[in-house]
């Protein structure tokens, strides 16, 4: 199973980070025939998408001279995607939407896009009723029913302060145990 992680924190320790990573461990101590790529969202170079069609004439290749092309081969060869991302304003980092929006390659395309497992990770400071998680949910929610995924787990977590996520045990825990979530 080739599972790619798309970390959208601009923060290399994080919160979100910090979920992925447990994540990331649960998924190496027990799903031994795995191959995991994680992703630092933030380390790359991702140009937004000009809404040139250029990416349909030259068959899902972005002209942009960016990480896009590398990241969507990664994306699309993967079985199972997990998004992280803290919560900015309502929505997803810049980081993690940058990538997404590129996910506009692949109209026409024969990539291989359709039944993937995904997974979605959301820190933010505010208590997890608070509206902004449902409207995140709701967005990859749309997102997966448009390429036809299959969403596994949509986990949202509260934490302000960098490092808060740590004390969270039951936390920590569950981001672990998210890998059975894979093979139901």
């Amino acid at each position: 199973m080739k599972i790619v992680i798309l970390n959208g924190s601009p923060r290399l320790n994080g919160n979100t980070r910090m979920l992925l990573k447990e994540f990331e461990k649960g998924v190496i101590e027990n799903l031994n025939d795995s191959e995991i790529d994680f992703i630092d969202l933030s380390q790359k170079n991702i140009k937004p998408c000009d809404a040139c069609d250029a990416c349909i004439k030259l068959k899902g290749q972005c002209i942009h001279k960016d990480d896009t092309n590398d990241l969507l081969v990664k994306v699309t060869a993967a079985d199972v995607i997990i998004f992280g991302s803290p919560v900015y304003w309502w929505g997803i980092s810049t980081q993690l939407k940058s990538i997404i929006d590129k996910f506009y390659s692949w109209q026409g395309l024969d990539y291989n896009v359709p039944n993937k497992k995904i997974g979605v990770i959301t820190v933010g400071g505010s208590s997890t009723e608070d509206a902004q998680y449902q409207l995140i949910s709701d967005q990859f929610k749309y997102i997966s029913n448009f390429l036809k995924w299959d969403i596994r787990f949509d986990k949202a977590f509260s934490a302000y302060n960098i490092g808060d996520i740590k004390k969270d045990e039951s936390a920590l825990k569950l981001c672990s145990g998210l890998y059975k979530t894979l093979n139901e």
